[in-house]
């Protein structure tokens, strides 16, 4: 894409993700439109199922909430002040 870095999320042949919501999600992630959300940028559902979104080279938000391999977990309070602030 003009050189710009991207993300691409393919809907696999095995994943339990449906045609249906997947269509969900371009429709959702469409009206998020947010300046601290990640950017849907193309989608195609013809040929290939994928979503091609901005590229967050510092990882995604869910990374510092949920995985416990991570050393920077953040807390509750502060996750809780995040979801405030982007509703």
């Amino acid at each position: 894409m003009n050189g710009q870095e991207i993300a691409v999320k393919k809907l696999s042949k095995k994943s339990r993700q449906g045609i249906h919501e997947f269509q969900n999600e371009v429709i959702l992630i469409a009206k998020l439109q947010h300046r601290y959300l990640v950017r849907l940028l193309r989608c195609c559902i013809k040929r290939q199922t994928m979503l091609i979104y901005e590229y967050m080279p510092n990882k995604s938000l869910d990374s510092f909430i949920f995985d416990q391999a991570q050393s920077t977990l953040i807390n509750w309070e502060k996750c809780f002040s995040i979801i405030i602030w982007i509703a």
